[in-house]
């Protein structure tokens, strides 16, 4: 940052000479070092105050520039002007959206009156840290009365952020000035605000993962988890320096080549960090960006798993194995607010033109969970009181919840039995093999995997509750997970790879995943996915 120097007069013995002597006229040539031509005589006292005063202006620079006001900086508008990609991005996303999300504040309005207002700032602290921050709210049942500027995670929350204090919850601490911190060196000079370089704000250093990871780990009331994606991170290989990666490197995107991050003189070229996170979360009412933002959500969701579709036929015996690899998420997955997310594995076998088998195959606008399929395969996290009984609302959960998830990769090591961690299997049916009727041998049988963000039956919960509006199921959007989704196998298609039960199984898959990676009851083997204890389905 340019800083003015401090003018000083001339220092004792400086070579600076007055003249206390000489007849001399004060003008604003001074100021430059000039003599004005002396035309009559003034007082010692006077002459000496001149040429001090010279001596000043002739050491000084330009001042200080006007620096945006701390309420000026907490308006993400305010840096529209020089950062307008970082805004662009960042108005489209989940972070600008948290306070306007439909869910949160169905869930919030319903938990405070539940609690008898006990939640108190538990939502809002994390979807409008500057509203609790700046005392604006206390349960964030006013935020429709707030202005922009105090909701959703702003621009001046995240970038003032000087340490973190916690392991969850939202425990970051707010420097008292208006200093941006980012992730540069270098910062330029600029007439906005003071800059500095931060490592938590620095997507390459592992430490920036506290900063995001403890509002993205949250435990409730009760002391019980309820959200642990930093946690997870912390058991996988993305964090073990100095190969790991952070949250911002998965999702900032980093632009593949340099430019002017910021529309002021003399910036230089850098690469470009995405501000729209994308992640899995979409808006659910009208929102700026919000075609760009679930594009990039389908995009993102694309380079998730791996999977692997494996099918095994002998005489009226006919087995379907279907195998999933965390390969690309640095967490568990789903993760977040798992409790709600709704992922399940959609399987059908065909012979010729008839159904002889489905699994997971789910009507638009019905919820997954009332479907009463007993084969179907459903990725979540169950919630439990403390009776272990399944609880749908947050708030509720007093036991440890039931993990039904695919971990994170624990280790790049081949040779390490630990690196099938991330490869879960299931069978279909249960029973493990289907009896088909002569005749009836499948030809064709195909695997998606779906995704609901937060499933229908707790949007169906919240408007039961009269919390939420009815209109909201409309816009719950199911993605289809994997560059190409729908995973066929046919017998031409398909390779030999192993036996299970005595029955010769042939597999496909779109993605890279390994056949021989995974042998189902074979060491090394991956995980048969656990059946639901307390949680249903």
């Amino acid at each position: 940052m340019w800083r003015g120097r401090v003018p000083r007069p001339p220092a004792m013995g400086s070579r600076v000479r007055f003249d206390f002597a000489a007849p001399v006229m004060h003008d604003r040539r001074m100021h430059c070092g000039e003599r004005a031509e002396a035309k009559g005589a003034f007082v010692l006292l006077f002459a000496l105050a001149s040429a001090i005063s010279a001596a000043f202006a002739c050491s000084s620079t330009p001042p200080a520039p006007r620096y945006l006001s701390r309420d000026e900086l907490l308006d993400p508008q305010a840096c529209k002007g020089c950062h307008a990609d970082h805004f662009n991005d960042w108005s489209g996303s989940m972070h600008a959206y948290a306070a306007e999300d439909p869910v949160f504040l169905a869930m919030n309005a319903r938990g405070q009156r539940e609690t008898g207002g006990k939640l108190g700032t538990f939502c809002v602290q994390c979807h409008a840290p500057m509203a609790v921050r700046e005392g604006a709210t206390t349960d964030g049942l006013n935020l429709g009365q707030l202005p922009p500027s105090l909701k959703g995670i702003t621009c001046f929350f995240c970038h003032t952020v000087d340490r973190v204090d916690g392991t969850s919850d939202n425990p970051l601490h707010l420097a008292h000035d208006t200093v941006m911190r980012g992730p540069f060196a270098n910062p330029v000079a600029n007439a906005a605000h003071p800059a500095v370089y931060s490592a938590l704000h620095d997507r390459d250093q592992l430490e920036s993962v506290t900063l995001c990871g403890t509002c993205h780990d949250i435990v409730n009331g009760h002391g019980i988890a309820i959200e642990t994606t930093y946690q997870e991170w912390q058991g996988t290989v993305f964090s073990k320096p100095p190969v790991g990666d952070s949250c911002g490197q998965c999702h900032m995107s980093q632009s593949d080549t340099s430019k002017p991050v910021a529309q002021v003189p003399g910036a230089p070229p850098r690469r470009y960090h995405g501000h729209d996170f994308p992640a899995v979360d979409i808006a659910l009412t009208p929102f700026p960006e919000s075609v760009t933002q679930k594009a990039r959500v389908q995009a993102f969701l694309g380079t998730t798993l791996s999977s692997e579709l494996c099918v095994g036929v002998q005489g009226s015996q006919v087995g379907i194995h279907v195998s999933l690899e965390n390969a690309g998420a640095g967490h568990s997955w789903p993760s977040g607010s798992a409790q709600d997310r709704r992922a399940w594995v959609e399987v059908i076998a065909y012979a010729g033109a008839n159904v002889i088998y489905r699994s997971g195959v789910v009507p638009d606008g019905v919820a997954v969970t009332t479907i009463g399929d007993p084969d179907l395969w459903l990725l979540r996290e169950c919630m439990l009181d403390a009776q272990n009984n399944d609880v749908s609302m947050f708030w509720q959960a007093a036991s440890p919840s039931e993990n039904y998830r695919i971990p994170g990769q624990v280790t790049a090591n081949l040779l390490d039995p630990a690196v099938y961690q991330n490869h879960v299997y299931q069978t279909f049916p249960r029973s493990t093999f289907l009896t088909i009727a002569p005749g009836q041998s499948p030809d064709r049988v195909t695997m998606r995997v779906r995704l609901q963000p937060i499933g229908l039956d707790v949007v169906d919960d919240l408007v039961a509750s009269g919390d939420l509006d009815a209109s909201t199921r409309t816009a719950i959007q199911t993605f289809d997970i994997g560059p190409s989704p729908l995973v066929e196998w046919t017998p031409a298609k398909a390779q030999m790879v192993y036996q299970y039960g005595g029955v010769p199984f042939s597999c496909v898959s779109n993605t890279a995943y390994n056949p021989l990676s995974c042998l189902p009851g074979q060491p090394p083997t991956c995980s048969l996915a656990a059946s639901h204890v307390h949680c249903k389905p």
